[in-house]
């Protein structure tokens, strides 16, 4: 079985690094061409339903060539790589002078990623919104995005 560990490491520190995410691939049978299960896990949202890879033809090819297969089938269930995923398009709303985003119009896994981000910020109450209290300051999302919070 092969079980790839995605970390997050900071360059210049130890090699130890914050896990975001496993791989388990693990081959049913011992043969040329084999299946291989994969199974995917990302905290906060945990496992993934079980895949399977079929028919891969072992020592053919470089061993991420059966990763990168893996993953493909593990995320989509086919064994095509999905299509490249977009910055999250989220409108820009405005009350008064206050620019803000509705946390409901945040595609997952941003939200989550998002709402985690703020947990301890200030966030407006827009009471002309439908939900006054599930906003978040404009500002806050485009540094989210940014990379800078």
């Amino acid at each position: 079985m092969l079980k790839i560990t995605v970390e997050v490491v900071r360059p210049g520190r130890d090699e130890s690094g914050k896990e975001i995410a496993t791989a388990y691939i693990g081959r049913f049978e011992r043969s040329a061409v084999s299946d291989y299960v994969v199974q995917l896990s990302e905290p906060p949202f945990g496992d993934r339903e079980k895949r399977t890879l079929h028919a891969y033809p072992r020592y053919a090819a470089s061993v991420f060539d059966l990763v990168a297969r893996a993953l493909a089938v593990g995320l989509t269930g086919i064994e095509v790589l999905p299509p490249r995923p977009q910055v999250p398009s989220v409108p820009i709303h405005q009350s008064g002078d206050t620019r803000y985003v509705r946390l409901s119009e945040i595609p997952e896994p941003a939200a989550t990623f998002f709402r985690k981000r703020i947990e301890f910020s200030g966030c407006p109450v827009i009471e002309e919104d439908p939900e006054p209290m599930q906003c978040a300051y404009a500002s806050d999302w485009l540094d989210f995005l940014g990379g800078r919070r």
